[in-house]
């Protein structure tokens, strides 16, 4: 049984957890805190991948508190020698008598065997408070690791009257300032950033974080089954963000004049059943990079196909109260699914947000709500 102590400390390392969240991947965000009869002696975060994990920072602020403290930390510690030595180590050397979990970790490295490592040390150990915020918190390395793909966040935005577009294709700005910010804010929390080349010729986007500094930048993936990318395109001459072109092309001469751009990569995708690329294939290509949260950025047919293949986790749909009227892109086309409505179950309401004119809608899968704890 947890007390009201245990519930605050966890849900202060969680809140040192989140602080991670633009820079960590693709390891998980971790937050740890070190008390002592009820007190914070010593707190960290895991900042970024390859450096010290949260248990370090924390205990480095404790020094000699740790004697007999207690450690909540929002994940498992790990037991493995990687990037930097197991925290399980460092927390037995330590001296504290108790550790918290928020959960197990899933990766095959560590799943159980960090507080086996404690246990078997004398210390006591305890696992799964505030479990289902711990897993929110990392749904994007959970995923990977459990699901072997990423999660998969659909972002769109439309008029009043459901358009994404002019007939003619032109879409800027249907949101305002502060919408665009958010999705600014978005990109920097995502492994990586997706589109379709239909949105590349159309918009020439850049798919990066420029509103603020950033100590990452997400990855853009363009789903290019032709290899029809402009060389002239920002997502050629921004060398900033590494680019994967998805593609069917097998013409490795084609690939060249992309490849002469240290900050491209090409990969051959497999083939689905209608001749476009696999995106299950493509997921899990994907997840075998550390990509843990993937957000899609695209145009009608491919937020369609992402749909279809019922490969969404969740929406986040931008509305502005501007009316462009007929004819115009709608944000979805299930001409050639009709049934969709009975195939899929309900999106559920996360959240509805005012962003000065605009709204914030953001759905999930009821799926996604009762799933693990």
């Amino acid at each position: 049984m947890f007390s009201d102590t245990d519930i605050q400390m966890m849900q202060n390392a969680l809140a040192l957890a989140w602080l991670g969240r633009f820079s960590t991947s693709p390891n998980p965000r971790v937050g740890c805190i070190i008390a002592h009869n009820g007190q914070i002696v010593g707190q960290g975060y895991h900042v970024k991948a390859g450096e010290p994990h949260a248990e370090v920072y924390a205990l480095l602020q404790a020094g000699a508190m740790t004697q007999g403290a207690t450690a909540y930390v929002t994940l498992e510690p790990c037991s493995h020698y990687g990037r930097t030595p197991p925290c399980a180590k460092a927390l037995i050397e330590s001296g504290v008598k108790r550790v918290v979990a928020a959960m197990t970790d899933p990766n095959p490295l560590v799943a159980g065997k960090g507080l086996a490592m404690l246990a078997v040390a004398g210390i006591q150990t305890e696992s799964g408070l505030l479990e289902h915020e711990a897993r929110q918190l990392n749904r994007g390395f959970l995923s990977r690791i459990e699901r072997n793909r990423p999660y998969v966040r659909l972002k769109c935005a439309s008029s009043l009257d459901g358009k994404t577009a002019l007939s003619d294709g032109q879409s800027q700005w249907i949101t305002g300032e502060a919408a665009r910010n958010d999705v600014q804010q978005m990109r920097a929390e995502s492994c990586a950033v997706l589109t379709g080349i239909g949105t590349v010729l159309a918009d020439n986007p850049r798919l990066n974080v420029r509103v603020f500094s950033t100590f990452r930048q997400p990855i853009r993936v363009v789903l290019d089954s032709q290899l029809q990318t402009p060389l002239d395109s920002h997502l050629i001459s921004d060398s900033q963000s590494p680019t994967l072109i998805v593609t069917l092309v097998d013409d490795e001469t084609r690939w060249q004049p992309y490849l002469a751009y240290p900050h491209i990569e090409i990969i051959r995708s497999s083939e689905s059943h209608n001749q476009h690329i696999d995106l299950n294939n493509l997921l899990r290509i994907l997840a075998a990079k550390g990509i843990g949260e993937l957000m899609v950025e695209a145009g009608t047919t491919l937020n369609t196909a992402f749909l279809q293949a019922n490969l969404v986790d969740e929406i986040v749909l931008y509305q502005s109260p501007k009316i462009l009227g007929n004819p115009g892109k709608m944000l979805f086309d299930f001409a050639e699914n009709p049934d969709i409505l009975q195939q899929n179950p309900p999106w559920q309401t996360q959240s509805v947000d005012i962003l000065e004119a605009d709204i914030k809608w953001t759905l999930i899968r009821p799926t996604l709500i009762s799933a693990k704890p």
